[in-house]
């Protein structure tokens, strides 16, 4: 037949269907087939909170946003230029997401009346029968059909054969753009290698897809897009979970301690937990408590004896947590509190992402209990947030709060890995003896940064008192003085109020250093502010971008950078928080953008808000 294969920037894909479809794994497969083609590329998995949602219902439709480019991106895109909708719901939910005149690779078989009824559709209106797709370049093909066809010879059930629908789509789509099967196929092997029905059964079903679409006359158009033009060196695509843990490994190499982490599974948290116990090579103990509070305070006794204390979780279990972040306050022992946020209150939208928990992390605990906080803000920057956290944690004396969230947690992007070589030791000083001009130990008593000494317990002449109640200044004892809990509540604050001496100044992401709007950001709003005011500043509209890593102490030099600007814009995927914080640090009339559908800000909404504040101050 004849073929044309036209060269594109970039493309956005959303694969939707049931979550037993697949969805998130074709995608994935996808992703990293195109992170092999060096393209530039962001993911963004949306699934239910059930483990087996309602089939065939709105509620239970899986998708996976994949957005790949020869140009540098930084979201996986607003709307999508091909949907893949393997049933009526996963056309409802997602058409609003494609852009007019975009692709729709329908799977027939997901729009018969059953489909149609339990996606709220009105009887007898059937989408992929009517006018309502005409803006849309329909592809239909019967996926059920043919993937029981492709494996008429296998012994399996029609149950089992179904399950390989999601490669048939799959290979389909590597024949659409030009791609080679080779890495899934090597996935599959690899995954499979015990199973030899089932994987046989997706490569033939994979392999059955690239061929109908390179065999039938109807698809003459094949798409390629161009390499990305990025700085050289070693790229792999990383998932903000896996950045993070590589991050917390890296911090345990440097310092030279052993990483214990103390875990209760928790949505989006627990690959944290899957991905650490996979390295005990690197001396990385994993501990599944039986609940939150078990976690946190094993990780604290890890910590009280000499290792890296970990703990991960999301905003439930961060409530559960607090009494033990204040014992560990209390103790001023390093320890890693790793909250990956999801939308709230109780158990709230345990799969949707949201930023609200940046209060719950700056005063959520009784008593006054000042704790470090540092946000990632992608999914490859979970490494380098994560390695700082462990640094700050243990130079300082102090538990530290990293946040993510779910957008960064499950999202991927092409990664430089850095070498061993380019990343700083972590500095650990352990009191191992008396200096001359002590005759006992002073268990807080602190150095220029305010940190009190690290004792590993067993250690000859060091021994002293240890839990929740107020010390006295220098001795550790047990105090119920006045002035002194006034002393130790100011030296705790000034302790961590002085992290922002020894953590570097803020810098503008883009933008000039002076102008009409800043726009302050933190965490996973970076990729649609960074987008957003690339596009407005080659517009020549006065927009600057300030993007935090440092939300507790903030950079000390981030006053100075406000005052430059006219207005100030913080975006936020909450009801409007470290608006609050900045108002309250530097009295400034900053306005807000907030956003709680448990999906990210989008770069057009952010367009149109700045170009409010920048034609309408």
């Amino acid at each position: 037949m004849t073929e044309n294969q036209e060269i594109l920037q970039e493309v956005v894909i959303k694969f939707a269907g049931d979550s037993g479809d697949g969805m998130q794994l074709t995608g994935t497969q996808f992703t990293n087939n195109s992170a092999l083609l060096g393209l530039d590329l962001a993911t963004f998995p949306d699934f239910p909170a059930e483990i087996r949602a309602p089939i065939g219902t709105l509620p239970g439709v899986s998708g996976f946003q994949l957005r790949f480019s020869s140009d540098r991106i930084y979201t996986p895109g607003d709307f999508c230029d091909v949907l893949v909708a393997m049933n009526a719901a996963a056309l409802k939910v997602n058409l609003t997401s494609l852009k007019k005149g975009g692709k729709i690779i329908i799977n027939v078989d997901g729009f018969d009346s059953k489909n149609l009824r339990l996606a709220n559709y009105p009887d007898g209106e059937n989408p992929i029968e009517n006018n309502s797709l005409e803006n849309y370049e329909v592809i239909k093909i019967d996926v059920t059909k043919l993937t029981r066809e492709a494996l008429k010879d296998f012994t399996m059930g029609t149950k089992e054969k179904d399950r390989a629908k999601n490669m048939f789509v799959l290979g389909f789509l590597y024949w659409m753009y030009n791609r080679s099967m080779d890495n899934t196929i090597t996935f599959l092997k690899e995954k499979f290698s015990k199973r030899a029905d089932i994987l046989d059964s997706n490569i033939k079903a994979l392999q059955a897809g690239y061929n109908y679409a390179d065999t039938t006359e109807t698809f003459t158009e094949r798409y390629a897009v161009a390499k990305a033009k990025m700085e050289s060196g070693n790229y792999r695509s990383i998932m903000g979970n896996q950045a993070l843990s590589f991050g917390l490994i890296a911090a345990a190499q440097k310092s030279g301690l052993n990483l214990f982490l103390g875990s209760y599974p928790i949505t989006p948290a627990s690959d944290i937990l899957h991905e650490l116990s996979r390295h005990k090579n690197f001396g990385i103990k994993t501990f599944q408590a039986e609940d939150e509070i078990a976690a946190i305070t094993s990780a604290i006794g890890a910590s009280y004896g000499g290792w890296i204390g970990l703990t991960t979780t999301s905003g439930p279990g961060m409530a559960l947590k607090a009494e033990a972040m204040g014992l560990a306050v209390m103790l001023e022992i390093p320890l890693i509190i790793c909250n990956i946020q999801r939308g709230g209150p109780s158990t709230g939208l345990p799969t949707k992402t949201e930023q609200s928990d940046l209060l719950q992390a700056y005063y959520g605990r009784n008593g006054e209990c000042p704790m470090p906080i540092v946000a990632a803000s992608t999914p490859s920057d979970c490494f380098d947030a994560a390695f700082e956290a462990v640094r700050i944690s243990i130079e300082h004396m102090t538990p530290v709060i990293l946040l993510s969230d779910g957008y960064i947690a499950n999202g991927a992007e092409p990664w430089k890995y850095p070498q061993s070589s380019d990343l700083k030791d972590i500095k650990v000083a352990f009191k191992t003896q008396l200096a001359e001009d002590e005759i006992k130990l002073a268990p807080y008593a602190r150095n220029e940064k305010l940190a009190r000494p690290w004792v590993i317990p067993g250690t000859p002449h060091l021994e002293h008192r240890i839990g929740g109640l107020e010390k006295q200044n220098i001795t550790g004892n047990i105090s119920y003085d006045a002035e002194n809990h006034q002393l130790m509540v100011k030296l705790r604050q000034e302790k961590v109020d002085l992290i922002a001496q020894y953590i570097p100044d803020q810098k503008l992401d883009s933008g000039a250093e002076s102008g009409k709007v800043l726009v302050i950001g933190w965490g996973s709003t970076f990729g649609a502010i960074k987008s957003a005011c690339i596009e407005l500043q080659s517009r020549g509209v006065s927009v600057s971008h300030a993007h935090l890593r440092y939300i507790r102490p903030f950079p000390k030099n981030l006053g100075d950078i406000i005052k430059n600007f006219d207005h100030i814009l913080i975006p936020e995927i909450n009801n409007g928080q470290l608006i609050k914080i900045i108002r309250d640090n530097y009295m400034v009339d900053a306005k807000g953008f907030n956003k709680i559908m448990g999906t990210p800000i989008y770069k057009a909404e952010l367009i149109e808000a700045i170009e409010q504040i920048v034609n309408n101050g």
